[in-house]
């Protein structure tokens, strides 16, 4: 036990490197994804999120938005408790038995225009937890979805390009093109 101390003392902490200094690029996505929520919507965007029964690794990433580092708010992006309120809906993880009923009244419940967006490799297909007997697939098999976020779990950097991607898509009839 005194040996791994000793090691523990001498050698360095095994992180990862902070992330590189992209306030610049990060503050101009944000005002990206608020002026084109303005220019859509006539208002700010509103995100309901949904954990579908995922692992919450997406959900972390997800939580960071809010964060002193990303802290979207300031661009007017918010998240809402109420599907009522929202026009985003952020799926994570794969649909379980057991959420499929919550997720499709989310869906009825949120007044349109309404977006889907399934976040992470989980809510595209079921990930690793496809083929399981509680889980029904991805996000799509219960709802249409609008845009797929990729990645285990995807960075928040790609969860706002995503939003500024489908914000920057959509048609006139409430889908994304």
């Amino acid at each position: 036990m005194r040996k791994l101390l000793f090691e523990n003392l001498i050698r360095l902490p095994l992180t990862e490197p902070p992330p590189p200094p992209s306030d610049a690029a990060m503050e101009e996505l944000a005002a990206g994804i608020g002026a084109a929520s303005r220019r859509r919507l006539g208002r700010s965007l509103s995100i309901r999120a949904v954990d579908a029964g995922s692992c919450n690794g997406c959900e972390m990433e997800m939580h960071a938005l809010s964060n002193a580092f990303y802290d979207i708010e300031r661009f007017g992006i918010r998240f809402v408790a109420s599907p009522r309120h929202a026009d985003v809906l952020l799926v994570t993880g794969p649909v379980t038995k057991n959420m499929q009923e919550a997720l499709e009244r989310t869906y009825n419940a949120t007044p349109a225009p309404k977006w889907v967006v399934a976040l992470g490799g989980c809510a595209r297909d079921g990930g690793c937890f496809a083929g399981s007997y509680a889980v029904i697939g991805g996000v799509s098999m219960v709802v249409p979805v609008d845009l797929h976020i990729p990645g285990c779990p995807p960075s928040p950097t790609d969860i706002l390009r995503g939003l500024l991607a489908l914000l920057e898509h959509v048609n006139e009839g409430g889908r994304a093109s």
